[in-house]
């Protein structure tokens, strides 16, 4: 690190990328002390062009990149999804929503707040995307084209977005609060009664706000709806399903941005500290070290029970949870049922 001392944040990157190469810009701008999205703008305009903030427009627009991979992660997990933006819907200023077999996201529009057109840059490990970033600088979703995308409308989209002022530094703000519960204090029997009532999976956050209970403290109290299960579940529940060539559901969240996967996954892939799907459309990186506890849930609904099986890190925090492939209207599938059952 001495070596960087002095440097500009755009050279300290390129030195450190240089000497570094398999470590990741967001681990390596923790050791920088800053942040990835603070790394990117360094390069405004020269690889990297600022995009204004009229984000909603901006998404939906996407539809005219053709064929990309969208990159939605957390801490402790990456969803890559390749395919075409199809229906984008913006319900909101705040919340919007992509609907399609390919590409299904639920965006939540106050959490953004920087995005950047990035080009390819060897050097700095840059590649073709658009990618935005929350308040404090990281990463919410990236969009990457591939071969085959509409480079021409990438470079449209650019030239309409482009802020005016390709400024490098960016205002960062503090990690805000975090949520207050009423964990300790929750009735129960009243919220057991809740949960037994339910019509719909959307319904259970709702349920969650009124009786101000953590997802995790909500399932230490669900009674017979959810029971912990051996952190290992996930990679027999990965490789079974491969095995039956089952459609599940994946989902992955931050803060500004929950990814969906809906269909098989084919190659899994076992190595030290990881678990991973390897598909041609769809990657998953799980590290298991962050994995500190695994639940099996089910929740009513108008259609019957559905199940999943839900993974915490050690503060409490969500990281991806798997379902079976089902629509609204439609029961779900009895091969999940069994094979999500059947974990021990």
């Amino acid at each position: 690190m001495s070596t960087i001392a002095g440097l500009s944040l755009k050279d300290k990157w390129l030195v450190f990328h240089k000497e570094n190469p398999r470590i990741r810009i967001r681990d390596a701008a923790r050791q920088l002390d800053t942040t990835e999205a603070e790394i990117i703008a360094a390069f405004a305009g020269s690889s990297v062009i600022r995009l204004e903030s009229k984000l909603t427009e901006l998404w939906k627009r996407l539809p005219e990149l053709g064929y990309i991979m969208a990159l939605t992660r957390n801490e402790s997990c990456v969803h890559e999804r390749k395919g075409v933006f199809e229906k984008v819907g913006i319900n909101s200023k705040h919340v919007g929503i992509v609907v399609g077999p390919d590409i299904d996201m639920r965006m939540f529009f106050d959490r953004w707040a920087f995005a950047f057109a990035v080009f390819d840059n060897e050097a700095a490990a840059f590649k073709k995307s658009i990618q935005v970033f929350d308040h404090q600088g990281t990463a919410v979703v990236k969009i990457f084209l591939q071969e085959n995308s509409n480079h021409d409308a990438f470079e449209k989209l650019v030239r309409e977005f482009e802020d005016t002022l390709q400024l490098s530094s960016l205002a960062i703000r503090e990690p805000e609060p975090a949520p207050a519960y009423n964990d300790d204090q929750v009735d129960v029997a009243a919220f057991q009664r809740d949960w037994s009532e339910l019509k719909d999976t959307h319904d259970f956050f709702p349920m969650l706000k009124k009786h101000q209970v953590s997802r995790l403290h909500a399932l230490r109290i669900a009674g017979e709806y959810a029971r912990q299960t051996a952190n290992d579940r996930v990679t027999a529940l990965l490789e079974k399903a491969s095995e039956k060539e089952l459609e599940i559901m994946v989902f992955v969240a931050n803060q500004g941005n929950i990814q969906i996967h809906t269909g098989p996954v084919k190659k899994i892939v076992a190595i030290p500290g990881w678990i991973n799907v390897m598909d041609p459309a769809f990657n998953l990186h799980l590290k298991l070290e962050d994995i500190a506890s695994t639940w099996l849930v089910k929740k009513p609904t108008v259609d019957g029970m559905v199940h999943s099986l839900e993974i915490f890190d050690a503060n409490g925090n969500l990281i991806v949870q798997f379902f079976g492939k089902r629509k609204p209207g439609a029961p779900e599938l009895p091969a999940w049922t069994e094979l999500v059952t059947g974990l021990q």
